[in-house]
């Protein structure tokens, strides 16, 4: 039996998640450390917005994305007037649609690692000089690093089973949005069973290994901070 198609879409998911992954952190990483250093009374709404994905229907998200993105309404048509095309049905669409519904994967776990750093490290850097950036390279990232992978890792594993938001916004072009998720539901359809098995399993089992991987690397953090006090 031919699995090119089923390749194909193992190929647009994986690149996909990994694209989503990389703007995620790097958009994430100021952003949460923004949200923890925050003492104003709008930090609760800021919050809630970065939040509202996990609570959202993805359909929802990606319909609106849709109508954003159409060229028929005033905001796809600037876009497609800035990059030459639509991103409704393209892979660029299903990029931004997955880093808005994957953020606070990404977000939450890292302002919660900022949050619990406290300032005493950072004051003594300070009084010895070191600059912002120079504070948060140095001493910030070294002591969350095992975040900093644990907030990658879900991003990335939370992309990789999108099916709503992608299907949405994105349809079910070959070689371009169609990810592992849309391609289990055709066969699912098609009533072909073998290779539904085949693609629901390998999600499992890839899922769970990730995971398996993250509670590993917390583990491992929490023994380091109980042996270090």
């Amino acid at each position: 039996m031919d699995y090119y198609n089923e390749w194909l879409a193992l190929a647009t998911t994986l690149k996909l998640a990994a694209i989503t992954t990389i703007i995620l952190v790097i958009i994430g990483t100021p952003l949460a450390w923004w949200l923890a250093q925050m003492q104003s009374r709008f930090k609760v709404i800021l919050e809630a917005l970065v939040a509202l994905p996990l609570v959202l229907p993805p359909t929802v998200l990606g319909f609106y994305l849709l109508l954003l993105f159409s060229p028929n309404y005033a905001t796809g048509s600037f876009l497609q007037s800035l990059t030459g095309s639509s991103l409704a049905f393209s892979f660029t669409g299903i990029v931004i649609g997955s880093i808005i519904y994957s953020l606070p994967f990404v977000v939450q776990p890292l302002q919660k690692a900022f949050e619990q750093l406290g300032d005493t490290h950072i004051e003594a850097a300070t009084m010895l000089g070191a600059g912002p950036l120079d504070r948060f390279f140095n001493i910030v990232v070294p002591m969350t690093k095992a975040t900093f992978i644990t907030a990658a890792s879900l991003g990335f594993a939370h992309t990789i089973g999108e099916f709503g938001v992608v299907l949405m916004i994105g349809g079910n072009i070959e070689g371009e949005t169609r990810v592992l998720s849309i391609a289990l539901f055709d066969q699912v359809e098609a009533m072909n069973y073998q290779t539904a098995h085949y693609l629901a399993g390998g999600l499992l089992v890839g899922s769970l290994l990730l995971l398996a991987f993250i509670y590993l690397l917390n583990y491992r953090a929490e023994r380091k901070i109980k042996v270090a006090n």
